[in-house]
């Protein structure tokens, strides 16, 4: 099979695998922030607003943060396509990158037909990355449900007894 024979088969997946574990060493990361933070909240006396701000922060820092991950690893694509002679300027190459990894496909930059399988695995890698960044962003709303769950039911019954 001809299209297996073809080096972007090799870099794609070299790159995949470089991008999943820079990807996963930053999520660990900010997991471990995320429940430090938690445990640290945990003991305070914390009303339902403070830990709504907090828990808004927390998802907004995360998000800027996973944001610049995914610019990061779009650029790592990108600085391959330059160095295999995929694409010709650093800003092509980095927005054929973006735009692959978000699975856009909206820039009318193509690569040369012996590449082009790689562009497709950028595609396939920004998928998995992006899913990875929602899972997190989830368990972070998850881990903190609890809380905001128990400050609701407490505000209301404080209101029912105020109401008595």
């Amino acid at each position: 099979m001809e299209i297996l024979d073809r080096p972007s088969w090799e870099w794609g997946l070299s790159l995949i695998v470089l991008t999943m574990a820079i990807h996963a060493a930053a999520v660990v990361v900010m997991a471990w922030a995320s429940m430090s933070i938690r445990a640290r909240l945990e003991p305070r006396n914390l009303n339902l607003l403070q830990v709504v701000l907090i828990l808004v922060c927390l998802i907004g820092v995360f998000g800027l943060l996973l944001a610049m991950l995914h610019g990061i690893e779009s650029g790592i694509w990108a600085a391959a396509y330059l160095w295999l002679g995929a694409l010709n300027s650093a800003l092509d190459a980095l927005l054929f990158s973006v735009d692959s990894m978000t699975t856009r496909g909206a820039s009318g930059l193509t690569l040369p037909s012996h590449w082009q399988m790689m562009g497709a695995l950028e595609a396939v890698d920004g998928m998995l990355l992006f899913g990875i960044s929602t899972a997190f962003v989830f368990a972070v709303l998850q881990a903190y449900w609890s809380m905001l769950a128990e400050l609701v039911t407490r505000s209301e019954a404080e209101r029912a007894t105020v109401a008595k």
